[in-house]
């Protein structure tokens, strides 16, 4: 575990949080959903059919789509790059048990963690709101968006471990830290956003 807290930049903290909780409530509700008006494959039976629960999960299925997720993968893709899979990624897996290959299962991790939120924002997208309250819970895209809520759920856990893993309880509190750097001041992320864009161009 590293003796010193590691820094994040600002604009990541935010992004990242932003998701984060975004994520977990559209996680939350879309369980509440489906055991509510399905549960075929299990389920608690903790809740009764409810029309507003799909609209909160909706509500929170589209901040993600149109908002939060696509700013945040602009940033990873552009800023982030090297918390995800690398070309020498899977060569590393070679050294099984060294701190090499357990920060590679942490970018495959988030990579993964990435996609899966993509995932469950685009087929949710193909969903009807209706199909549930009609008790039609065949649909195709239905079954897809199950799948990518399972799959969310695995990935999440799995990043939080494996985050927890390589940066141990420092790296964990450090997404939380309220303290920024003064050349991470919000003023300067214009400069920077552009600069950035012209980089990579």
């Amino acid at each position: 575990m590293p003796q010193t807290k590691p820094y994040q930049p600002l604009i990541f903290r935010l992004l990242h949080g932003v998701n984060a909780i975004l994520i977990i409530f559209a996680a939350i509700t879309g369980f509440l959903v489906y055991d509510s008006w399905d549960g075929r494959f299990g389920g608690l039976g903790i809740t009764r059919a409810n029309r507003e629960l799909i609209d909160y999960h909706g509500t929170f299925g589209f901040l993600i789509f149109f908002v939060a997720l696509p700013l945040f993968l602009i940033y990873c893709i552009k800023a982030g790059r090297s918390r995800l899979i690398q070309g020498d990624t899977l060569k590393n897996w070679q050294q099984i048990g060294k701190p090499i290959w357990w920060l590679g299962l942490q970018r495959i991790t988030n990579t993964l963690m990435l996609i899966s939120a993509l995932f469950a924002a685009i087929s949710g997208k193909f969903m009807d709101e209706n199909w549930l309250p009609l008790g039609d819970l065949t649909q195709i895209p239905y079954y897809i968006h199950l799948l990518a809520w399972l799959t969310l759920v695995i990935t999440l856990a799995l990043h939080i471990l494996m985050s927890a893993k390589v940066g141990g309880s420092l790296l964990l509190l450090s997404m939380f830290d309220l303290k920024y750097r003064p050349q991470d001041s919000p003023k300067y992320w214009k400069d920077k956003l552009v600069s950035l864009f012209r980089k990579n161009n």
